[in-house]
């Protein structure tokens, strides 16, 4: 039987709103990013992953669960205010970290949860043994850490107000954390979620300015999202070297992620693909991932293999040793990261997102809007008013032919797939229960 000791450590950073093209390992030419393509070199990159959805809440859901964010009561974003709020966490549903915690592992959550701020739905209710970080969506401000001026920043469960940028506080404690680990033989799961690059795009005066003199002809939008990147960046960099510190690098399996597209019209780029966050077009779904583990994952693969971020879930756990042994969604992807491959051929994807609003009444109304792909064959619906597309991505990759009046007998198959998926997640309730 392996001993705790020699199972790896587990990193995961997951970035907000940071689009595909968005990093200098995935063709941006007006951005630096070296540690995330550090990573990626190090390791293997993926140039067909995907988030769960197009927006925060139902991709984390996914990813700390390895269900289909529906399933588990998320299928949109969770917000302070219930009457804009589209998903209730279900509190039933088995965690990442809960799992984890089961066979040995230490786990903490450094950062952005977004996943309910009902007691039950705490970080340290769900699975964590650790949580500094902030409870709710979006950061009206990265200095004042405010959110509709409720104040979410915690430290367990105690209300904290530290001082300075998001991004540096939640690299700070990340690195805290894993210099506090490194004479302790459990091995750990580190979550750390960043805000950034979500709006405000706020980035410090001082890495805009790196920007603008770099990148003189940026318009002052991208300049600003350019520099919150890699300002978030730095921090990545920040914390891998605290790994190479410890001595616990050699024996940690380190992944980044995006949860969703990047935001255009704040500055991002979701280059060479259609749409962005929000949407189901690629743009909207299809997200920077890679991961490396020192001697295990050969260095420098990139993978065209389609997979999602619930896979994560059981690629973890078996990179861990530790059995899942209920149901879940997600399939693992660890053969293929350790050098071999992985059979999905015939395997649906799905994605949801609720939403309404004032903001968003024409378009979703407090409805439902969804994608499934097979194989190469994709369809969408791009909001809850819209008609089906049905787009081939392998032979049409930025999705600018619509196949659904000439592929009739795809789009009947697809549009079935997606009504299953559908009814499935029908008895999972998505609203808090009355008190």
């Amino acid at each position: 039987m392996t001993s705790l000791k020699d199972r790896p450590n587990i990193l995961f950073i997951l970035s907000d709103d940071h689009g595909y093209g968005d990093t200098s390992v995935y063709g941006g030419e007006d951005i630096r990013t070296p540690n995330i393509d550090r990573i990626a070199h190090g390791g293997i990159r993926f140039t067909q992953f995907y988030a769960n959805s197009p927006v925060c809440s139902p991709s984390r859901a996914a990813l700390l669960t390895g269900r289909y964010p529906d399933m588990v009561g998320v299928p949109g974003v969770i917000r302070t205010h219930a009457e804009n709020s589209w998903g209730y966490f279900d509190p039933g549903a088995v965690t990442l970290p809960q799992i984890l915690k089961s066979d040995g592992y230490q786990t903490a959550m450094v950062g952005k949860w977004h996943l309910g701020l009902e007691p039950e739905n705490h970080p340290c209710q769900r699975g964590f043994d650790h949580f500094r970080g902030f409870l709710g969506d979006m950061m009206d401000d990265y200095v004042t850490h405010l959110r509709h001026g409720y104040n979410y920043m915690r430290d367990g469960e105690e209300t904290i107000d530290p001082e300075g940028h998001a991004t540096d506080i939640f690299t700070d404690w990340a690195v805290d954390y894993i210099e506090d680990r490194s004479e302790q033989d459990d091995p750990f799961f580190l979550y750390l979620a960043y805000n950034a690059p979500h709006t405000p795009i706020q980035p410090p005066d001082e890495w805009l300015d790196r920007v603008r003199q770099r990148e003189p002809d940026l318009s002052e939008q991208r300049a600003r999202y350019v520099a919150l990147v890699e300002h978030m960046d730095h921090g990545i960099g920040q914390v891998l070297e605290a790994l190479e510190q410890s001595g616990d690098a050699s024996n940690t399996l380190v992944v980044y992620a995006s949860d969703n597209g990047g935001q255009v019209d704040a500055g991002a780029s979701n280059a060479p693909w259609r749409g962005a966050k929000q949407e189901m077009y690629e743009g909207g779904i299809r997200v920077p991932c890679c991961a490396m583990w020192p001697g295990r994952i050969p260095a420098g693969q990139v993978s065209d293999q389609t997979a999602m971020l619930m896979d994560w879930f059981p690629s973890i756990c078996a990179a861990g040793q530790v059995p899942v042994k209920h149901e879940i969604d997600g399939r693992s992807i660890l053969p293929l990261l350790l050098g071999g491959a992985v059979d999905f051929e015939g395997r649906h994807y799905y994605w949801v997102r609720r939403e309404g609003g004032k903001w968003h009444s024409h378009l979703y109304n407090g409805l439902a809007y969804h994608a499934v792909r097979r194989d190469n064959m994709k369809l969408l619906r791009n909001d809850a008013f819209s008609s089906l597309e049905l787009y081939s991505v392998q032979d049409d990759p930025v999705e600018n032919v619509n196949l659904a009046r000439t592929d009739t007998d795809t789009l009947d198959e697809l549009q079935a797939t997606m009504q299953q998926q559908v009814q499935q997640a029908g008895h999972v309730p998505w609203q808090k229960p009355a008190d």
